[in-house]
């Protein structure tokens, strides 16, 4: 029987070995995890007398179809929560601004409500009005930044899409790759003459449906889709999880096979972070190795408060804020996570998750938990008015835990893919550094991967 190590018990590789165990001619699987529990940067807790409160990421986007898809099998399809509401501010000039519709990604498809919002100056309303008579961008290097300023000026990128998308990848979108961050701007910016008049036809032409949610989570957390996934490995069986399991050095067998320590396979999916997986190819594929090192990470730290509800000095009718760049202390954004969910709501009590850190500025990660927290909570006292102190708090660390796309991401992406080819067959990478960090991105890997792997084998 086949042998095959999957290295990572993050979501893709878990999907990964699930995608594998679940094959008519499955091989025998070994899942190798470096620390001592699964899920990766997925992580639910409890927290302030709930039983389930997320610590990484809390929801997935419902628009595109893996993590759906796999809830439904796994048997979640008919638990799926959705945020109780859509309304969400941006922290400008001392006070917080609803983010108005109309947008893509933070880009205009019209002037309406963003002109109401206060977001722009009036100078910066001008500007960005001129769009529709600039003449077609030639070039952006395939940088997310550069076409927005070009195209809209500066407060549009600082105030809107760098917020959203920045925030998505804790980057920097003046550092950011266009095509890889966002297809479907680039896709418009290379047909359209005007970005704001193609976003605005592709509305009209496909427009959204209010009634369906952007987002899902299981109603016990985003933990429980990691529960329900070990669970159906458990019971598919051949698959023989090592936790606390660094991975080596990948290295040739004498038969041709591949080492990873002393476990031998017919094919590994690296399913970790770019660096780990440049560590592990080093010896068999250096130029892979080269190339896997130039993806840079950012680091956060992520603060969970409580609070007495009467202790914030606003009304809560969001499911949280952005802080743009020029704007930030210390908090990056803040989740209003009792008012996004509607089952994390407790009678006089108010949950918070406020983020700090993105790509260029950690500091947060060099303060202790004291300092982290008191950090977090001078800025909610200025974005919040909020007064005494929390009743409780979690401090959850994530270092060098988002990959950064940069400009020219797609192109190093697939070099990566084929030196692996020429140099060391039979070894392939999965996950969040590559194509997407989204869990839907990354379980639409692991089924990629797993399938490709399948394949290969089938041709022995």
């Amino acid at each position: 029987m086949a042998h095959v190590v999957v290295a990572g018990g993050g979501i893709t590789g878990l999907v990964t070995a699930y995608e594998l165990a679940k094959a008519p001619d499955r091989p025998r699987i070994t899942l190798l995890e470096a620390s001592t529990r699964l899920g990766g940067k997925i992580l639910t807790t409890p927290f302030a007398g709930l039983p389930a409160v997320d610590a990484g990421p809390d929801a997935f986007l419902a628009r595109v179809p893996w993590a759906t898809d796999l809830c439904r099998e796994l048997g979640l399809g008919g638990q799926l929560v959705s945020p109780a509401t859509g309304r969400a501010y941006v922290w400008h000039d001392g006070a917080l601004r609803n983010i108005p519709g109309g947008l893509v990604l933070g880009v205009p498809a019209g002037w309406r409500r963003l002109a109401r919002s206060g977001l722009l100056s009036a100078r910066g309303m001008a500007r960005a009005a001129t769009e529709p008579l600039l003449p077609t961008t030639r070039s952006t290097r395939d940088n997310l930044g550069l076409l927005i300023r070009r195209r809209f000026g500066d407060e549009v990128l600082e105030r809107l899409v760098d917020p959203l998308i920045g925030g998505i990848y804790a980057g920097d979108a003046d550092e950011m790759s266009l095509e890889a961050t966002a297809p479907q701007i680039a896709e418009v910016a290379g047909r359209s003459r005007s970005l704001l008049l193609g976003l605005r036809h592709q509305l009209r032409e496909n427009p959204p449906d209010p009634t369906r949610p952007v987002f899902y989570a299981p109603p016990d957390g985003m933990g429980q889709l990691v529960t329900e996934l070990t669970r159906h490995l458990d019971e598919l069986g051949g698959v023989d999880v090592r936790l606390d399991q660094a991975l080596e050095p990948l290295a040739r067998a004498d038969d041709g096979r591949w080492r990873a320590g002393a476990v031998e396979a017919d094919a590994v999916v690296l399913a970790v972070p770019a660096f780990a997986a440049a560590a592990a190819v080093r010896p068999v594929s250096p130029s892979a190795a080269a190339l896997l090192g130039t993806i840079p990470y950012a680091g956060v730290v992520m603060v969970t408060l409580a609070v007495p509800e009467r202790a914030v000095g606003r009304k809560l009718d969001g499911s949280g804020h952005l802080v743009p760049k020029p704007e930030q202390r210390h908090v990056t954004a803040c989740s209003w996570a009792s008012t996004k969910w509607a089952h994390w709501r407790v009678p006089g009590q108010v949950v918070l998750r406020a983020s700090l850190g993105r790509f260029g500025d950690e500091h947060g990660l060099d303060l202790d938990d004291d300092g982290v927290v008191r950090a977090a909570l001078a800025d909610l006292r200025a974005h919040l008015g909020l007064t005494g102190e929390p009743t409780e708090v979690r401090v959850t660390r994530w270092p060098a835990s988002f990959p950064q796309y940069l400009p020219g991401h797609a192109g190093r992406v697939d070099a990566v893919h084929g030196a692996l080819r020429r140099e060391a067959a039979g070894v392939f990478l999965a996950g969040a550094a590559y194509h997407g960090i989204g869990i839907p991105a990354c379980i639409r890997q692991g089924r990629d991967v797993a399938a490709t792997v399948l394949a290969q084998l089938r041709r022995r």
